[in-house]
C-alpha cells in the first residue's frame, strides 16, 4: 500500500523514481484535487538526449498517464549560459545557430513518450529562450534580484566544489541559477505549471525558483527530484565504452541501443526494468526472480522494451531477432550496423587498423592494436593477432566483412 493517494506519486514510489519532494502531503493533495502542470528543463548541448535522460523523460510519461500536463522545457536561453551543476570547469560556449538545430533533434526524442496537443493534459514543448533573450537586465535585478540570495547559491555543491577546488567559475555561469529559478516564476504566470522535476543535482536550483515564486506572488510551487543513476559497478548511465547511448536514430543504430540494454549488469535488472519499461509491476516481479542463464531472457525483455519505447515496436522486435541471429545461431544479419566505405579500398586491400575505427570500434589506430593483442577482434567470426592485416574482395561475404569487438559489438562493413 503506497503512503500516497494520487496516481501519479504512488506510481513515482514504487517504481523508484522519488529521490525528494518539497512538501509531500501538499502535493500529494494537489494532485488528487486538479490537473497539475509540471516541468522538466533539457538544455540542448548535443543534438540528442542520451539515455541519461530517460528517467527524466519516463518521468513526464508517467505525469501525463495519470491525468496530469507535462511540459518539456527547452533550454534555449539557459544552453547560452551553460549548467555549472556537477561539472569541473565550464562549458564550451555554442552559437545561437547550433543551439536551434541542436532543440530541433533532441524534440524528436520526447514524441514516443508523449502525446503534444490542445487538450487538458497534453504536452507542451517550451522554449525559455522565448521570454530569457529579451529580457531586460536591469528590470531583472530590480524585481527578482532582491528575492535571490548569494548566500543559498554558495551553498550549492556544485558551487562549493569549484571554490574549494579553487577552479574558475564565471559570473556567467553564476547567473544560471538565476535564469532557472526565473524559469519557474515565468511558467507558472504562462502554463499554471506547479511543479518541476530534475535530477537530484537539480534540488538547489529547483527550490530556488519555489523561493522565487513565494518571495514574487506565485501560487505554492512544489519540487521533485529523482536519483542520480548509476551502474552497480558505479558507471554513469548513458556511457558506454564506445561513448554515448543516444536516443536518435541517426546518432546511434537501433541494435547499439538494444545492445546497451541487454548488456545491463545482473544486479540492474530490476531496478532498470522499474524505471525504463512499462511493464505491470508483477511481471517485472516474475522477470527479476530470474536467475542463471535465465536472467538473460529478462535483460532481452529489457532490451527490446526500452527500444520500443524509444524506436518503436517494429524496430525493437527487429533488433532483438538480429541478435538472436547473430549471437544465437552464428549468422551475418543484414539488420547488424553497417558502414559504407569506397569500393576501392577493397580493391588493393585496406588495413584493419582503420576499418575498426571507421566502425567506431576503435577510437585511434592505437586503441585497434590494443584490442587486437587482447584478442578481442574478430574479422567474419575469426580471431586477428595481426595488427598488419590487410582486407581485400576475398573477405567480402554477401559483399560485406563482419567486423567484431569482444563477444557482443558487430558491424558490417560494405564497400559501394
Amino acid at each position: 500500500m503506497s503512503r500516497f493517494k494520487s496516481d501519479f506519486l504512488a506510481t513515482l514510489d514504487e517504481r523508484g523514481f522519488i529521490h525528494q519532494i518539497s512538501d509531500e502531503t501538499g502535493l500529494d493533495d494537489l494532485l488528487t484535487k486538479e490537473v497539475v502542470t509540471a516541468y522538466i528543463g533539457f538544455d540542448a548541448t548535443a543534438k540528442s538526449l542520451h539515455v541519461g535522460s530517460m528517467t527524466q523523460i519516463m518521468l513526464l510519461h508517467w505525469f501525463q498517464q495519470t491525468g496530469h500536463r507535462p511540459v518539456a522545457l527547452m533550454g534555449g536561453g539557459t544552453t547560452m549560459v551553460g549548467d555549472p551543476s556537477g561539472k569541473d570547469e565550464s562549458r564550451q560556449m555554442m552559437t545561437a545557430e547550433i543551439i536551434a538545430d541542436n532543440k530541433t533533434s533532441i524534440q524528436k526524442c520526447f514524441d514516443p513518450f508523449l502525446t503534444f496537443g490542445d487538450g487538458k493534459n497534453d504536452a507542451i514543448m517550451a522554449d525559455n529562450a522565448d521570454w530569457l533573450l529579451d529580457l531586460n537586465y536591469v528590470e531583472f535585478l530590480r524585481d527578482y534580484g532582491k528575492h535571490l540570495s548569494v548566500n543559498a547559491m554558495l551553498a550549492r555543491d556544485s558551487v562549493k566544489t569549484r571554490l574549494d577546488r579553487e577552479q574558475h567559475l564565471s559570473f556567467l555561469e553564476f547567473n544560471y541559477m538565476c535564469l532557472q529559478a526565473y524559469d519557474y516564476v515565468e511558467l507558472s504566470r504562462r502554463y499554471d505549471c506547479r511543479l518541476q522535476i530534475g535530477g537530484s543535482d537539480q534540488w538547489g536550483n529547483i527550490l530556488s525558483g519555489v523561493d522565487l515564486g513565494r518571495r514574487s506572488g506565485t501560487p505554492q510551487l512544489y519540487a521533485l527530484t529523482s536519483p542520480l543513476l548509476t551502474t552497480s559497478s558505479g558507471a554513469k548511465m548513458g556511457k558506454s565504452a564506445s561513448g554515448a547511448v543516444w536516443m536518435n536514430e541517426d546518432m546511434l543504430p537501433v541494435f547499439d541501443f538494444w545492445q546497451y540494454w541487454r548488456n545491463t549488469e545482473d544486479a540492474d535488472v530490476p531496478r532498470f526494468l522499474k524505471l525504463f519499461t512499462t511493464l505491470p509491476m508483477d511481471e517485472i516481479a516474475r522477470l527479476s526472480a530470474l536467475e542463471g542463464n535465465e536472467l538473460n531472457d529478462a535483460k532481452k525483455v529489457l532490451a527490446t522494451e526500452t527500444t520500443a519505447m524509444v524506436h518503436g515496436r517494429d524496430a525493437a522486435e527487429k533488433a532483438a531477432e538480429t541478435a538472436r541471429q547473430t549471437f544465437e545461431q552464428g549468422t551475418v544479419s543484414a539488420d547488424l550496423p553497417t558502414i559504407s566505405v569506397p569500393a576501392g579500398d577493397f580493391e588493393a586491400g585496406t588495413g584493419i587498423l582503420g576499418l575498426l575505427v571507421t566502425a567506431g570500434l576503435a577510437g585511434s589506430n592505437g586503441e585497434a592494436r590494443r584490442h587486437i593483442k587482447g584478442g578481442a577482434v574478430k574479422v567474419n567470426d575469426q580471431a586477428v593477432s595481426d595488427e598488419r592485416m590487410m582486407l581485400d574482395k576475398s573477405f567480402l561475404t554477401d559483399g560485406a566483412v563482419k567486423l567484431s569487438f569482444g563477444k557482443k559489438r558487430h558491424v558490417l562493413i560494405r564497400p559501394e
